[in-house]
């Protein structure tokens, strides 16, 4: 496959199958091409199979399959490109996303985030540092040198929204230009202008908020046009289609996302502060623990603006917030959280975020790096924080700590602190906020697995935390020969006995088929996971010697579309043999007509000197099952 044009082998597929117009509906999993057609008699099923790339050809399941083996998902992102059909974030693509909707919120954010995170952390620490020139008064405010690097260190916070609109484009699959421009326009200087003001379109009337630095509305934004490019795109005629549907796009997406995205945020902001400031008033203690423990969560929805107003107003008329209090132990938790995670991490490129982030969090309050980098996609040190930050938010308030003036919660802006209330007590809310979110996250956080090198290597820690190479604790037990492993428990069948065409002929490699008498389905290697399919039924892995393993569960599966699976890995992740790769409910994939059959194929069997199945009869996971001669 390594020489074959897969723009190429994507269109000659598409022009054998009679064409963008005769398919109804295109997938694929983990091994081929998944094509509803509107007239089979149109494609040319003899043809398709002699193309450089493609395996085989077969119908089963009111489906025209192509089998191209690992590489369908290039393959299936080239289809994209040249129809509306395919494209990288397909419905049955390789990005998990199992689990409640919180996770499922959780994984998307990271995934938008993660290309901006070293401009982010950068940001941050440049903050920090122009924070701590202040402090000491080497920078004077009204400066034009602070001038610059204030814009320079703070631009990318300030229009977060337009460079967020090119990462969740291009997972929403809308374009990235219309969807700068739909972030441009909530960011234009005369709407910022009407920020906290009614305004109204077309007599339409709607509250107005503050969407720089925000991230929810662009992406609720992207979401839809994504749809209604979709839409428009089907619908338009093609001699207007390609000016007319980013102009309509535009039209819609902006005021939509005005006169709905605003305002609902503005509601629930305003109930959400009503509801502290009533908490203050009764029970301080509870209204710091709110405050303290989900004040970054507030942040992520953009449900601080309603706080941030009463702030303000407090200060300049009482000359004190005593909201502000518990903001100190939220933000500095979870840069505890941060501070732990690159201490404990396995992963290299993680501590690099986590180290830079913490000192910005600390120093002064820049805690979006962190959130979206480490915490929010590790989870645990997010709820640690939470926890942390409740506690000593509830300390603090409860020794009438209070700001006299409107700071970023963090260690350079503890002055502002002092006049009022206990600062022992918020001193002590504070270091009992840190040390519950660092010693959680510590001793009771993701590890992570070793990052892998340039070489495909990777590093992982022995018992006692040094560094020693993966490949001394990897399945190989020879020189030149590598034994993998039973990925679950029950008994061998021979691989010809599969009633699967293409795994029986041994079309995608040498293997066998394992009957599961449990649940679990382990990892037969150690390596790198290489595909991850959003239904949970299928895993690619790679060896660092190079051999590829493919463990599929149940027969045509892919149809249950993630029923009955729950992925344990993604795409990327180091893995060691054992490891849980995955869990199938057989009752469910047995009511719902499949077969449960385990399949593990070495799919570059061809590029190695011998693949021997070993097993026969039962069989527990983590046994010999297969032996690699390289």
């Amino acid at each position: 496959m390594a020489s074959v044009n897969y723009r190429t082998l994507a269109q000659d597929i598409l022009e054998g199958v009679g064409g963008e117009g005769n398919i109804a509906a295109a997938t694929h999993c983990a091994t081929r091409l998944r094509l509803k057609l509107r007239d089979d008699a149109k494609a040319d099923a003899a043809a398709i199979e002699k193309l450089p790339g493609v395996i085989t050809v077969m119908r089963a399941g009111g489906q025209f399959q192509v089998v191209v083996g690992n590489d369908v998902p290039t393959v299936f992102a080239e289809l994209g490109k040249i129809s509306r059909f395919g494209g990288e974030d397909s419905a049955e693509g390789q990005t998990p996303e199992k689990g409640n909707i919180f996770n499922g919120f959780i994984q998307m954010v990271s995934g938008i985030f993660s290309p901006i995170l070293w401009p982010l952390a950068a940001a941050g620490l440049f903050k920090a540092f122009l924070a701590l020139a202040g402090n000491f008064g080497w920078l004077a405010p009204e400066d034009s040198t602070t001038v610059i690097l204030t814009a320079a260190s703070d631009a990318l916070f300030y229009f977060l929204p337009l460079f967020l609109a090119i990462t969740a484009a291009k997972r929403f699959k809308a374009n990235q230009f219309t969807a700068m421009a739909i972030a441009g326009a909530l960011v234009y200087p005369s709407i910022v202008a009407l920020n906290g003001t009614q305004s109204d379109f077309l007599g339409i009337p709607f509250s107005v908020m503050n969407y720089t630095s925000s991230v929810i509305p662009i992406l609720i934004a992207v979401w839809l046009q994504g749809y209604l490019e979709r839409f428009l795109m089907k619908v338009l005629p093609s001699a207007i289609r390609n000016f007319t549907t980013p102009l309509l796009a535009m039209a819609v997406m902006v005021p939509l996302t005005l006169l709905t995205v605003g305002p609902a945020t503005i509601f629930l902001a305003n109930g959400l502060s009503s509801g502290i400031t009533a908490l203050f008033a009764f029970a301080p203690w509870l209204a710091g623990a709110l405050l303290g423990g989900f004040w970054q969560v507030f942040v992520v929805f953009g449900l601080h603006w309603g706080l941030i107003p009463v702030m303000l107003n407090d200060i300049s008329t009482l000359g004190f917030s005593v909201m502000m209090a518990p903001l100190l132990p939220a933000v500095l938790s979870q840069s505890a959280a941060m501070l732990a995670v690159a201490l404990r991490s396995h992963s290299a490129k993680r501590r690099e975020v986590a180290a830079p982030a913490a000192f910005s969090g600390f120093l002064a309050g820049v805690t979006e790096p962190g959130i979206y980098g480490v915490n929010l996609p590790l989870k645990k040190p997010f709820y640690f924080g939470i926890a942390g930050g409740a506690i000593g938010g509830a300390i603090v308030a409860m020794g009438g700590s209070a700001a006299s003036a409107f700071v970023f919660p963090s260690l350079i802006g503890l002055p502002a602190f002092t006049t009022v209330g206990s600062f022992a007590t918020l001193l002590l809310g504070t270091g009992i906020a840190i040390a519950v979110a660092f010693l959680l996250t510590f001793f009771f956080g993701p590890r992570e697995t070793p990052d892998t090198d340039d070489a495909g290597t990777s590093v992982a820690p022995d018992a006692a935390g040094a560094a020693v190479p993966a490949a001394e604790t990897n399945t190989s037990a020879t020189p030149g020969s590598v034994t993998v492993l039973a990925p679950v428990t029950g008994t061998a069948v021979a691989l010809s006995e599969v009633p699967d065409k293409v795994f029986a002929s041994g079309a995608m490699g040498s293997g066998i088929a394992i009957a599961p008498s449990q649940d679990t389905v382990h990892s037969p290697v150690s390596g790198t996971v290489q595909v991850a399919m959003k239904t949970g039924h299928a895993y690619g892995l790679k060896t660092d010697d190079g051999v590829e393993v493919l463990v599929h569960i149940g027969i045509d599966t892919v149809q249950m579309k993630g029923e009955g699976f729950t992925a344990a890995v993604v795409r990327g992740q180091r893995v060691q043999a054992g490891e849980l790769l995955a869990t199938m409910d057989r009752d469910k994939i047995r009511d719902a007509g499949f077969s449960d059959l385990t399949i593990m194929v070495v799919t570059n069997t061809k590029n190695l000197a011998a693949v021997v199945p070993l097993a026969s009869g039962p069989i527990t996971h983590g046994l010999p099952a297969v032996d690699v001669e390289l």
